[in-house]
């Protein structure tokens, strides 16, 4: 079956006029071609552009939007984290976003209980959680970017949870809304009741298919059997002979329902405490077979994980940064390798545990010798390794093929021949790049294909290989889905794993459930045979900063603008969007995607590169925004930046006195003559003035040639940022120039600074907005001075502000000149902190906000330990993220940072602290502008709280 041509346009948005009606805020139902492409693809393999996209209000606003769809006939989706994998978040109907507005967690029980709404992630509810000695039960690898709606909703599990710790048996009572329109909460005391009252030919039917499946003895051992194991192959029909009361029986049967029955809107989950104790060791074996004959010997020491990784995995991995030791010198053949840990209550029974597993071990033939290790950094890299794996693998694949992850179980007795026959079905169907990992403990694999899966040929490799696959697995007595969902990639096959009998008892569940079909169709339900080889996504080959993106979406929890505009994933894959219009003609979308793109993708983008820190494949999209920053700068913008660069000394003086007089008129006055100038040159072109601005900073020749003591020799050079030479300090501050001066000065150092110090800049202005001959002629300055000043980088380059410090370092590496260059925080905590003596706390409370570029720097520990000396609490919000000031983005585009900073600032507020602090003037600016307290570089703050007693009076006479 050969893929169809691609249409000319994308199909006409339509949105249903009762279902329009049924939404409070028009602006919330986009229709636009860019909102539309951007939301079409999630991690799996499957494409599917939608109809229209809704960013729900609440819960009672989706019940609406499901009576009017289920009335006009209209088809819908929910989307969360997008993260799935097996085609559940996608649909050509109308798309959900159950993600923006529903991110409420509140932990209950000291910890010991947690309600979730279906926007949060795993990590966020965890981090809540971890203070208190509790997390989820469910762990899966995606947990930076997964939600709980998809946990839920696959029955999501992981590494070391199993079939004890999942959803479906950690879950304490769950809210959701039917078609209809019922709200159902489990966890009432009068679920049963209101259910029945509300929905009565509902529970009947309920309640007669679990007659139905309890009386039929050959139903129930299939169900005992396959549900032995991990299992998310069709519905969760385990719950028909587990519940018996129908609002749990009902709840049990929505998890891993993937959509298809009901919204979830609200989850409470008994969690799991945390063991302390933990050490792992990453073992090398000859090859697969030997590492999968060696579990079920593993599984008996209890290792709480078991983390299989085939040669290919291996090879991938080792070219990772930070990829752990035990691989990187690997010479690697058809080796595999098994991450093993153990986690205990205390030091003795981890004791215990690993000396039971490195017995086991010695009489393996391994690489080398098993060593077990507790220190986090090393489990660390080992878990960073196998939790990337999938997008790291992908993201090698070759430019322009698909990959395409499977996902099944075996017992683990029939794991070994089980992975040795679907090695040998790789090599029949020439499938040459998979590669197999996955959670080995628990028999579940998964495997990766690549390809184009586009001609007729390849197709129908692709069916018969699936169906050898189907094969291979139902005879080993396993599921063709353990953890991932059924979705569209299995539906197919539900029939073939269950039977006639039960694989009725489904669709007569789907059926009462959702009368309508209006609910995800296609998904889990599907008589199509060949439902599985439609809709397949084409990676479509774009610019070279972003085309391994496999679209997993780990990038977007991070992500400034994500509440905003678009994500990182959602800018590389309308970027994809564009490309196919290209090449299928489709000029005039090419047209209007290109247009909206503008301020969607490329003016509200940070370029904070916080992207980076999560994407397995290190893609830092605001590379690619810069590029077209630059392939868009027009000839006068770049001729005028170049001229800045020429004379930044006199352009950073009138900055500053621009903010100075500024300062002194009345803000509205200069906010109007703003806007002016936004809207005759563009609101990317003249920043918005506000009155929460400063006025302007000191010029930074004022500190002569050195500071700190004027005796001995420089310990450092000295660059202060010129971003504090334009913004003066918060209130009657000093400023962090200043301030560090002075600590310099108390700590008894001394560090030079650079002749001509006000004509230097880290180039971040000209990088960010895509001016290349500014920024080169500002590199070469800076080279030639720093060369000069550090004496040929024999001296550390100190700054004073964080994202300076990053962008100096890019430009040195650049220029191809050899220094260190440290943030003033890390400097003072390694230089000044131990020659200031004893601090005394200046504040209670003090809230701290990292930058992204302190973060992705490895500064934010010295920030913890400075913060720490003047502080007797420090709070870092749990709803911290890059506050998007980004320079002069916040000034340009004010709504990014109110979007950025809206859940950080709610938490603040509620906080109330003494103190707030950052390490970088603009993200103070930020910050200040969104919460509405003064934050101040933590460095003023130390300043403050070592300054000198003053003397006291002199005593009179009476």
């Amino acid at each position: 079956m050969a893929r169809s041509a691609a249409p000319a346009t994308l199909p006409a948005a339509a949105v249903a006029d009762g279902v329009a009606r049924a939404v409070g805020e028009a602006s919330r139902l986009k229709s636009r071609a860019i909102d539309r492409v951007a939301y079409a693809s999630d991690a799996s393999h499957f494409l599917l552009t939608p109809e229209a996209v809704l960013v729900a209000a609440d819960a009672g606003e989706v019940g609406r939007v499901m009576r009017e769809a289920g009335r006009s006939g209209s088809r819908l989706t929910f989307r969360s984290g997008g993260t799935s994998l097996s085609g559940q978040a996608s649909t050509d109907g109308l798309l959900v976003d159950v993600r923006q507005r529903f991110r409420r967690i509140d932990v209950l029980d000291d910890g010991r209980r947690v309600r979730v709404q279906p926007g949060a992630t795993v990590r966020q509810v965890n981090a809540r959680l971890a203070r208190h000695g509790y997390r989820l039960g469910p762990d899966p690898a995606s947990e930076l970017a997964c939600t709980i709606g998809g946990v839920v909703n696959n029955n999501s599990s992981g590494m070391a949870c199993g079939i004890t710790e999942n959803t479906y048996q950690t879950l304490e009572s769950l809210v959701f809304v039917l078609p209809s329109g019922t709200v159902v909460d489990s966890g009432a005391p009068d679920a049963d009741a209101a259910l029945r009252a509300a929905e009565p030919a509902l529970v009947d039917g309920l309640m007669q298919l679990r007659e139905r499946v309890v009386s039929n003895p050959r139903s129930v051992e299939i169900i005992r059997r396959q549900f032995a194991m991990k299992n998310t192959m069709g519905y969760a029909i385990n719950a028909f002979l587990d519940f018996d009361t129908p609002a749990q029986l009902l709840a049990h049967l929505v998890v891993g329902s993937e959509g298809t029955l009901a919204f979830v809107a609200e989850a409470t989950y008994r969690t799991v405490p945390i063991l302390p104790r933990m050490a792992a060791a990453l073992t090398v074996f000859p090859d697969l077979a030997a590492a999968t004959r060696a579990l079920p010997e593993l599984v008996a020491t209890g290792a709480a994980t078991l983390e299989l990784m085939d040669a290919t995995s291996l090879r991938v991995g080792q070219s990772l940064a930070g990829a752990p030791r035990e691989i990187t010198g690997l010479t690697v053949r058809d080796q595999a390798a098994l991450l093993i840990e153990f986690h205990a209550h205390d030091d003795d029974e981890l004791a215990d545990l690993v000396a039971r597993g490195a017995q086991t071990l010695a009489v393996q033939p391994l690489e080398a010798a098993a060593s077990f290790s507790s220190d986090p950094v090393a489990r660390a890299a080992a878990w960073k390794l196998r939790k990337g794996l999938y997008a790291s693998v992908a993201g090698a694949r070759p430019s322009g093929t698909t990959a395409l992850l499977e996902d099944v179980v075996v017992p683990v007795d029939r794991l070994a021949p089980t992975c040795a026959t679907l090695q040998a079905l790789f090599e029949q169907y020439a499938y040459d790049d998979s590669v197999i990992f996955g959670h080995a403990k628990d028999g579940n694999i998964h495997f990766m294909l690549t390809d184009r899966f586009e001609s007729a040929d390849q197709l129908a490799r692709y069916r018969a290989f699936t169906e050898d696959m189907v094969e291979l697995v139902l005879g080993a007595g396993g599921n063709l889905k353990a953890e991932h969902g059924t979705g569209r990639v299995m539906a197919p096959y539900v029939r073939r794993q269950y039977g006639d009998e039960l694989y009725d008892v489904m669709r007569e569940l789907k059926q009462r459930c959702d009368p309508a079909g209006i609910l995800n169709p296609g998904v889990i339900i599907d008589d199509d045979p060949e439902a599985h080889l439609r809709h397949i996504k084409l990676a479509d080959p774009i610019e070279a900063e972003a085309d391994r993106c496999v679209e997993c979406g780990y990038c977007e929890p991070v992500c400034p603008s994500r509440d905003l505009t678009l994500t990182p994933r959602q800018r590389i894959v309308t970027r994809r969007a564009i490309a196919r219009a290209e090449a299928s003609g489709d000029h005039a979308l090419v047209r209007e995607l290109e247009r909206d793109y503008d301020y969607a993708g490329v003016d509200t983008c940070a370029v904070d590169g916080m992207c980076q820190t999560a994407c397995p494949v290190l893609i830092n999209t605001g590379s690619l925004v810069k590029r077209l920053r630059r392939e868009d700068a027009g000839s006068a913008a770049n001729v005028a930046w170049k001229g800045a660069a020429h004379a930044w000394g006199g352009a950073t003086r009138a900055a500053s006195i621009g903010l100075t007089v500024a300062d002194r008129l009345p803000a509205p006055v200069v906010t109007a003559a703003t806007d002016v100038g936004r809207a005759v040159l563009g609101t990317d072109t003249v920043p918005r003035y506000s009155g929460d601005l400063p006025r302007g900073g000191g010029a930074r020749s004022r500190l002569g040639s050195s500071v700190g003591t004027s005796d001995g020799a420089p310990v450092a050079v000295f660059l202060p940022a010129c971003v504090n030479a334009m913004f003066g300090p918060a209130g009657d501050g000093v400023g962090v120039t200043e301030a560090f001066r002075r600590l310099a000065e108390r700590a008894g150092v001394r560090l030079a600074v650079p002749d001509g110090v006000d004509t230097l800049c880290c180039s971040t202005p000209w990088t960010s907005k895509g001016h290349a001959g500014g920024r080169e002629v500002m590199a070469r300055r800076v080279a030639a001075s720093i060369t000069d000043a550090s004496r040929g980088g024999e001296l550390t380059i100190v700054t004073d502000a964080s994202s300076c410090t990053e962008g100096l370092i890019h430009l040195l590496a650049d220029a191809g000149v050899d220094a260190r260059v440290e943030d003033a925080v890390a400097f003072a905590e390694r230089v000044l902190l131990p020659r200031l003596g004893e601090v005394a706390p200046l504040v209670g409370s003090l809230v701290l906000h990292p930058t992204c570029s302190s973060t992705q720097l490895g500064l934010d520990p010295a920030l913890r330990r400075v913060a720490a000396a003047v502080a007797s609490e420090v709070v870092v919000p749990d709803a911290w993220s890059c506050c998007g000031f980004a320079g002069d983005r916040g000034m340009l585009h004010p709504e990014l940072t109110a979007s950025a900073t809206a859940a950080e600032a709610a938490e603040v507020q509620a906080l109330a602290a003494d103190a707030h602090a950052s390490c970088n003037r603009t993200c103070e600016l930020g910050m200040t502008r969104a919460t509405g307290a003064a934050y101040r570089h933590v460095l003023e703050l130390l300043e403050e709280a070592t300054r000198p007693a003053p003397a006291p009076a002199p005593a009179h006479p009476a």
